[in-house]
């Protein structure tokens, strides 16, 4: 009797754990990217590219050749971001290209982001700086996350943003990293704490490699197409079961801070992809699974 009670708990108790994990979005996945019911084409305009839509300052011909760019990027050509400043060092700096021509593809990423998202050179942009969201009552009274990046009198704005670009680079090994392999700027999750960790988690970020190394730009952390679901493979990049789970603020992985679970670990999960030295497989824990 006793050990059919267990096994009853047990099935109850995953079952209510899948039904807390996977969950299938109830608005467009597009979300905030909808653009006001522009929808697509507000980002990519099929023909002229910003000229046609009506969003071009600069005059610049070029900023359409790029996934067809729909919005102004004249006013970023060749400012300097610093970034992830912290303690006082140096940051990160980027220097964007002369045009859309002539950058490389990662750093023309930063720019077609910057062109809505950038709250000092690019102000003329769609966005009004606020979340797009509900929020969690946990968030406190702060009912707004900056979506615009930069913004100030000057560039120094940049410095509190994660850093990003092709020097912002990811690396194995070390105090306050993963116990993983790089090759051709390629992280693979094969050491014995990262691998316990992508089965308790996962690896949802998608790094870019410049010069054979692995970089943060804005897509590596966050999917531009969809804003509350994330898919989820079980035995290729993650250890969770196969599904739809739910995510915010376009971010790659599970990310719910909204799930109203106390203790759920899943955002901090996220962050802990590449910051490996604060994650619990690096600290000798290595069966406590993903919370939602």
């Amino acid at each position: 009797m006793q050990k059919l009670l267990v096994a009853v708990l047990l099935v109850l108790g995953l079952v209510a754990l899948a039904s807390a994990q996977i969950q299938a979005p109830t608005s467009d996945v597009l979300g905030a990217h909808l653009n006001y019911g522009r929808g697509c084409a507000a980002c990519h305009a099929p023909h002229n590219g910003a000229m046609g839509n009506g969003a071009d300052k600069s005059g610049d011909l070029r900023g359409g050749t790029s996934i067809l760019w729909g919005q102004d990027v004249g006013a970023l050509y060749g400012k300097t971001i610093i970034t992830g400043s912290t303690n006082g060092s140096t940051g990160f700096t980027e220097v964007l290209p002369a045009n859309m021509a002539t950058g490389t593809p990662d750093v023309n990423g930063l720019l077609t982001c910057l062109s809505c998202h950038d709250g000092n050179w690019a102000k003329g942009a769609m966005m009004k700086n606020q979340v797009f969201e509900t929020l969690p009552s946990t968030y406190g009274t702060f009912n707004a996350i900056p979506t615009l990046l930069g913004a100030g009198t000057n560039v120094e704005g940049y410095l509190a943003t994660h850093p990003v670009g092709l020097n912002a680079t990811v690396s194995c090994g070390g105090q306050w990293s993963w116990d993983c392999t790089e090759t051709n700027g390629v992280i693979s999750m094969n050491g014995p704490n990262s691998s316990a960790f992508v089965k308790n988690y996962g690896f949802f970020v998608s790094l870019s490699a410049y010069n054979n190394t692995a970089v943060v730009t804005c897509t590596s952390c966050h999917n531009q197409h969809l804003m509350n679901v994330v898919k989820v493979t079980n035995g290729t990049s993650s250890g969770l079961p196969s599904g739809t789970y739910a995510t915010m603020f376009f971010i790659r992985g599970p990310y719910n801070p909204a799930s109203g679970t106390a203790g759920a670990n899943q955002t901090a999960q996220f962050c802990r992809q590449c910051h490996g030295g604060e994650a619990n497989e690096s600290n000798g824990s290595y069966t406590i699974p993903t919370t939602f």
